[in-house]
């Protein structure tokens, strides 16, 4: 069985009641953060994870609200790690990566420093190894084979989706895209989708152009939903609400998927767990 938690389910528009984009995804004994929005820790530490306790850190592109809370996840595993020689955090993400990577533990070298002068067992800086995708295989270990897949956010690009398989199970976490033939292939067959997704017909009513403009390199819930049809998935987690789920709009959203999905549709706010298998 695979778990999905989605940790945080906003966006770039602060939430008092919902963290950044970001989803736990727990198989075969491991934990995989993909990606890291703002309050991720808060998030994670409500789900009884820590920093320490992740097997890699995935990031499907380099948007600013998926990758906030980057430098918090590298520090605070780093000073929570109490074993010698411990791991390096393994970071996946699409070309990019390193630099962005480099540029975090640059803006916190102040810190880095302080902390190896100040603690006796921290002898150097976090221990991190970075990985660039645009597809392929990312991760096969102890059971669990993670593959990239290229999806559409253009301008933003390269950005990529995962497929997480365990014990005969798989999920793909789709990541901000349009729909597109990458996505498509990597999700073929898969058991669930993880897909953000904007509600098109109320974002078309805003005033500012600056908020219109997401119409163009977003999945609307019909697309997504139109997506998880063809691949023949059994069930549709919805997440990255925009505009925000309000309580009390849940059958809304989920009659506009129903319109091109008949499977399992799931959505709901920060925290919310779906079994997959």
């Amino acid at each position: 069985m695979i778990e999905v938690m989605l940790l945080g389910t906003g966006s770039p528009l602060p939430d008092a009641r919902r963290a950044g984009p970001s989803t736990l995804v727990r198989a075969a004994g491991q934990t995989f953060l993909v990606d890291c929005g703002r309050g991720v820790l808060m998030r994670l530490t409500a789900a009884g994870v820590g920093a320490n306790g992740l097997s890699a850190l995935l990031l499907t592109h380099l948007h600013s609200d998926h990758i906030a809370e980057l430098g918090d996840v590298i520090i605070t595993r780093w000073i929570s790690t109490f074993t010698p020689d411990p791991p390096p955090l393994q970071i996946i993400g699409p070309p990019g990566t390193a630099a962005v990577v480099d540029a975090v533990l640059a803006a916190f070298g102040f810190d880095i420093g302080y902390r190896i002068a100040h603690h006796a067992d921290l002898t150097a800086p976090p221990p991190l190894q970075v990985h660039e995708y645009t597809g392929g295989v990312v991760w096969n270990a102890d059971g669990v084979r993670i593959t990239a897949g290229a999806t559409d956010h253009r301008p933003v690009e390269p950005t990529i989706g995962f497929r997480v398989e365990a014990d005969g199970h798989s999920v793909v976490l789709a990541g901000d895209t349009v729909p597109c033939a990458g996505l498509d292939e990597l999700t073929s067959g898969a058991d669930a989708l993880v897909h953000t997704v904007i509600r098109k017909d109320l974002v078309a009513q805003m005033p500012m152009q600056r908020i219109k403009d997401i119409l163009d390199y977003h999945s609307s819930v019909e697309q997504a939903a139109a997506t998880a049809a063809r691949a023949g998935v059994g069930t549709l987690i919805l997440t990255h609400y925009v505009p925000a789920l309000v309580p009390g709009q849940e059958d809304q959203w989920r009659a506009l998927a129903a319109t091109e999905f008949g499977g399992r549709v799931e959505l709901g706010d920060d925290m919310h767990t779906v079994q997959v298998g």
